[in-house]
């Protein structure tokens, strides 16, 4: 199903965009470190707070998505769907996990309407998470896009964050790679 989307795409048939949340929090996203035996490393920040950020990006980095201070559930979710679905020039696919957000009975119900206006969902296969580049935009957001000392501060955060998602697609760009069949 996503390599046939992915064919759409390529010819120019349909919109693709891959979808998911994430969250940037104070506490700094740091996956390795090193120091002195010995050494104290600390990173001081405010009082821990996270940004939410619900975004859908193609393969040409094109971003559309919200940031919040608050919890991205299955309403907001349904909220911004139809908002996209009135937005949309020509048939477009989301392709989104498993999560219960995007599977809630709210999001299900109002499929056929939102067929009706040209946007379509399909899921990834379960435990996949591989195959959702926006996955990708998460990981280089945080690790390469925002800098250390934004994450000192809620609002300097909060900026940087909505100027990096901002920038993307446009001084910020990924090149993904094309779309392997054999890993379905």
């Amino acid at each position: 199903m996503i390599s046939e989307l992915e064919h759409l795409n390529e010819t120019g048939e349909i919109d693709l965009y891959y979808g998911d949340e994430s969250h940037v929090c104070s506490q700094g996203y740091v996956p390795y470190g090193w120091q002195f035996p010995g050494e104290d490393v600390c990173i001081p920040v405010e009082k821990a707070y996270k940004i939410n950020i619900l975004g859908f990006i193609n393969r040409q980095s094109k971003y559309m998505g919200m940031i919040t201070e608050h919890n991205i559930g299955a309403d907001t979710v349904m909220e911004y769907l139809e908002e996209l679905s009135f937005s949309i020039n020509k048939k477009t696919a989301l392709v989104l996990d498993n999560a219960s957000v995007h599977k809630s009975r709210g999001i299900r119900e109002r499929i056929p309407f939102r067929q009706q206006r040209g946007l379509f969902i399909t899921f990834l296969p379960p435990y996949s998470p591989h195959l959702n580049i926006a996955e990708t935009v998460w990981r280089k957001l945080k690790k390469e896009w925002i800098n250390p000392e934004d994450y000192l501060e809620k609002d300097k955060l909060f900026y940087a964050t909505n100027r990096c998602l901002a920038m993307l697609g446009k001084q910020l760009t990924i090149k993904f790679s094309h779309f392997n069949k054999n890993l379905l």
